[in-house]
């Protein structure tokens, strides 16, 4: 069959131009060409993108934002989205992927109705969501970062993102050519970071094997929760969760402070998980940016801190460490699921083929032999009152513990904060309450530079003052000690007036005996008093008022005869003692 006249003219340059066509959905608009080899696209200026004819599996035209798109769905590469058509582009395109590539070119009515419910359909490079067989959306695998159960019949999908100020990483390569220059998601200043799923309901599932295959023929079905199977089938297709056998090594139920829970770690070639009971965290060595080994001043753990860049996503917060606690005397004897080759050719000097110490060091030297990162620990300059590489306080109502790093401060759990001392302006002391002597605890206010705020450690132990302003000077860190402004004032004070010096003095030791001891005493007195006069009057007929003489002398000391005294008496009863009568 001979080719379209139209398209047999146009063969002699094999090629046709598009102009303002965009790649995956970037803001960058570029040329696209589509020759006899395969096509191409190339940015004003950045670097371009090819895809060889061979490469090329199905292709789809569907209406966009910016006009027409074409989707083509490649071997290897995943998705290739170009839009930016217009609608007289398409008899070209199709004729040229027809005779060129052998692929027919089918047209795709999207859906929008706006509904937002329908079913979902998992392909080979993306998972599509169809309403009445039309589609609303698709989601490229490549651009699923994790997935979770966030609830029941609730799954959680997170997008990949890029780190700050930096450009997002590319979606694959296509036979040793150059990669795309943008990310579907990452692409523009707002960015789509999470979509759930409601999946009610059950499913049939058959019977499966050991090996975990359906079997062919087995007549015995499970009913499974529908969104269980969801969750599993994206976790397959988007390659989060990788086999056990793969992993180099396993840690089963390690306790994290942040995020709080017990979660099972995994550590693989690039990149490690975090399997929990509800969330499943699938985290690249490259986002691990630093490593902290750090013994808790309990004497009995240790705590390893991973800062990960960007943070951990758990819904709406954030996680910018991860924070995780061993007990110190807990061994473990492990060795490494991995082959002499791999151990001496990747990773020599770095890592052991078996390990036998306790699980914290065992962890930390795991993730610094596969990172290549520097384990961080406690500065040998800084020691607290209590021989301790911490200092216990807090930050507002969240407990927890200040180490001093060689070139920072680290406070942990939560929220783990992380100063440098290259961003510190200046450091205060100042104390807690109104009572200068009986103030046991101060707090420390770190200044940073630029106006960028300030981080303030409450309820540090006075004992930790002269250690950590030892350390500050050590570090020419600048200090402020208003505790000791506060002393000097009011010594000044006192030695202005002397009678103040004299009652302060005394303030002081009732403040460090206990004011209590003066009240005691003049109760005992007045009580001993009152019950001698009250003997006296009650049990005694021949007791008499005190006075002088017979009479007795009014209030302002004048004395009264015998008749005023007994009026007085008269007018003034002692009340009688209530009868007790038993019944």
């Amino acid at each position: 069959m001979a080719p379209p006249a139209d398209l047999t003219s146009r063969s002699s340059h094999k090629m046709e131009s598009f102009e303002n066509i965009h790649l995956d959905l970037g803001p960058a608009p570029g040329k696209c060409r589509i020759a006899e080899s395969g096509l191409g696209w190339k940015p004003s200026d950045g670097a371009a993108f090819t895809l060889d004819k061979a490469e090329c599996v199905s292709a789809q035209w569907s209406r966009a934002a910016r006009g027409f798109e074409l989707k083509v769905f490649t071997r290897n590469t995943g998705v290739v989205l170009l839009d930016g058509f217009k609608q007289e582009n398409f008899e070209a395109i199709q004729k040229c992927f027809k005779i060129w590539y052998g692929v027919e070119l089918v047209t795709k009515e999207i859906s929008v109705r706006g509904w937002n419910w329908g079913k979902t359909e998992m392909g080979r490079h993306e998972l599509a969501f169809n309403v009445r067989n039309q589609p609303a959306f698709e989601i490229p695998y490549g651009e699923i970062s994790n997935t979770n159960l966030a609830g029941k019949n609730e799954v959680a999908v997170e997008f990949a993102l890029p780190a700050d100020g930096e450009e997002p990483s590319t979606n694959g390569e296509a036979n040793g050519t150059k990669t795309k220059v943008k990310k579907m998601m990452g692409a523009a200043v707002d960015q789509l970071t999470e979509m759930r799923f409601y999946i009610p309901g059950t499913e049939t599932r058959k019977g499966k094997n050991d090996e975990g295959q359906e079997e062919e023929g087995s007549e015995h079905e499970e009913e499974h929760n529908a969104a269980n199977l969801f969750y599993e089938a994206l976790m397959d297709k988007a390659e989060i969760g990788e086999v056990a056998g793969d992993a180099f090594a396993t840690f089963l139920d390690i306790l994290h402070l942040t995020p709080r829970g017990r979660f099972d770690i995994d550590l693989y070639e690039k990149s490690f998980r975090l399997r929990g009971k509800t969330y499943d965290y699938k985290i690249p060595y490259e986002n691990a940016k630093r490593f902290f080994l750090l013994p808790k001043p309990d004497e009995t753990h240790q705590l390893l801190c991973v800062g990960l860049d960007p943070p951990l996503r758990q819904g709406q917060t954030r996680y910018p460490f991860l924070v995780m606690q061993f007990k110190k005397d807990e061994e473990v004897n492990i060795e490494l699921n991995m082959t002499e080759e791999d151990l001496n050719s990747k990773y020599a000097g770095k890592l052991q083929p078996r390990y036998e110490e306790p699980i914290g060091s065992v962890v930390a030297k795991l993730f610094r032999g596969l990172t290549g990162r520097k384990l961080t620990q406690p500065s040998h300059e800084f020691s607290s009152h209590h021989q301790m590489a911490g200092v216990k306080c807090s930050i507002k109502a969240n407990e927890g513990h200040l180490f001093c790093l060689d070139r920072a401060l680290l406070f942990v759990p939560k929220p783990a904060t992380y100063i440098s001392f290259d961003n510190v302006s200046s450091i205060t002391m100042s104390r807690v309450g109104g009572a200068v002597s009986a103030s046991r605890t101060f707090d420390v206010t770190v200044a940073l530079k630029n106006g960028a705020g300030e981080h303030q450690f409450l309820n540090v132990n006075r004992e930790e003052q002269q250690p950590l302003e030892n350390f500050f000077k050590a570090k020419n860190l600048k200090i402020k000690n208003e505790m000791d402004a506060d002393g000097a004032m009011l010594k000044a004070a006192l030695h202005d007036n002397p009678d103040l010096a004299s009652s302060e003095d005394e303030d002081a030791v009732g403040e460090e005996r206990g004011s209590a001891d003066e009240d005691d005493e003049s109760v005992d007195e007045d009580f001993q008093e009152d019950s001698e006069s009250e003997v006296a009057e009650e049990f005694d007929s021949d007791a008499k008022s005190s006075g002088s003489g017979s009479g007795g002398e009014d209030e302002d000391g004048d004395v009264m005869d015998e008749d005023s005294a007994s009026d007085t008496e008269a007018k003034v009863e002692r009340p009688k003692k209530k009868t007790k009568t038993g019944k």
